[in-house]
């Protein structure tokens, strides 16, 4: 007799699949960008510039992938977001023009920060949600998370000791960076062939409301609006220390190579995957909302600590603390979007909330290219950083703390 659930396993096994390839590729790419575009001749501000550029690219594009995703297919646009993915990392690696790299980064989908970008994200929770009972969805979405934060961090170090490597090998720096970027663009074909493998059951069931609908959404417009001016703000601040920025930092700091820079940022990752495995288990115990914010507080005091420290050991070991519980909130985060939603609205709620955070992190990288164009303020954007997100949350927790998701009303 067929198993009942043996499609369901596959398409669960597939999302996971395209989680780990497509965070690995973010991961392996992130540690070199910054250096790249200043080995081929951009200046800090026109790094920051093209960063600012490429997230508020994202924003437009995944705007209406993901609004559409319920609509016109959550495959059909997964694909579309995949060939975006492997068009922009070949156009990086054929060209140097400044202009031509700015419209790369605004129609492709390149990742600056190591984390989530484009629309897979958004789309992939909604089927995710689509699969899972209520009650399993916040255990996933951190299983979910962790696997990210994993090969995040494994793409890291494979970045950094690959562009290393290449130059003990007698290449020039532009060369060895250009062959990682070389790598991202090949994992964005691999994306495609396993999104084509998803089966119908990812697709959102057709409603009454489809008609009457903007951006996607319908009954939940206001909550999602709510969320996505407070999620604008947290990613605004941010972006003020991206990934690819922050390993700038070091390298100008302390003068760190591309080897122990990947090393670095692969303990980041694992430590920020175990602490988002953490956070199911908290959050059934004390809420989303409470998770979310009683773990954030913490880390952004960390974040602003960073830079004052006096030495490399100690600066890198806050960030390592720093990122054991700096990712606690985002299982809780997406958990809590898909809950307080409609199920028909799930990929328009994810992607409108998630393009907000693209929007609000688009602004920051110029403003921070600016700000460490003058030596005397590259530490700047940390302090920045910190206070920001300490803002969001205590926003969060004013406004959203009465509002609980069907898991925890009915408990």
């Amino acid at each position: 007799m067929t198993n009942p659930f043996a499609r369901f396993e596959r398409d669960v096994l597939l999302l996971f699949s395209t989680r780990i390839i497509r965070l690995f590729a973010y991961g392996f790419l992130s540690v070199v960008l910054a250096l790249y575009l200043a080995a081929i001749g951009l200046d800090e501000r026109l790094i920051g510039l093209l960063i600012s550029v490429t997230l508020a690219g994202d924003a437009v594009v995944s705007l209406w992938l993901t609004t559409s995703a319920d609509r016109l297919g959550r495959k059909r646009m997964l694909i579309v977001g995949s060939l975006l993915m492997a068009g922009a990392g070949l156009a990086f690696v054929f060209t140097r023009h400044p202009a031509l790299l700015m419209l790369a980064a605004i129609v492709g989908v390149i990742s600056p920060s190591g984390g989530e970008i484009g629309p897979f994200l958004s789309i992939e929770q909604a089927a995710l949600s689509q699969l899972l009972p209520d009650k399993r969805r916040t255990g996933v979405f951190a299983w979910y998370n962790l696997v990210g934060s994993f090969a995040t961090a494994l793409g890291a170090l494979a970045g950094g000791w690959l562009s290393g490597g290449i130059q003990a090998g007698g290449s020039t720096p532009a060369d060895s960076y250009r062959a990682v970027i070389v790598g991202y663009a090949l994992a964005g074909l691999l994306l495609l062939l396993f999104f084509a493998l998803l089966s119908r059951r990812v697709e959102a069931a057709t409603s009454a409301e489809m008609g009457k609908r903007r951006l996607g959404l319908h009954k939940s417009r206001r909550i999602v609006m709510k969320l996505s001016a407070l999620f604008a703000l947290d990613a605004f601040g941010g972006a003020f220390v991206v990934q690819s920025i922050m390993a700038y930092w070091f390298f100008v700091k302390f003068g760190v190579d591309g080897r122990v820079l990947g090393s670095i940022f692969f303990g980041a990752n694992v430590l920020a995957g175990i602490s988002a495995l953490l956070a199911a288990r908290i959050a059934a115990r004390i809420g989303l909302i409470n998770t979310m914010v009683f773990t954030h507080i913490p880390s952004n005091i960390l974040l602003i600590l960073v830079p004052l420290m006096p030495n490399l050991p100690l600066a890198i070991g806050v960030l390592l603390v720093r990122f054991s519980i700096s990712q606690m909130d985002v299982p809780t985060r997406q958990s809590y979007t898909m809950a307080v939603v409609d199920p028909d609205e799930r990929s328009a709620a994810s992607g409108v909330t998630t393009i907000a955070r693209s929007v609000g992190a688009a602004i920051s990288p110029a403003l921070t290219g600016l700000i460490i164009a003058n030596p005397a303020l590259l530490s700047l954007p940390f302090f920045i950083a910190g206070v920001l997100k300490i803002v969001y949350d205590l926003l969060l927790y004013r406004s959203f703390l009465a509002v609980k998701p069907p898991e925890e009303a009915n408990s």
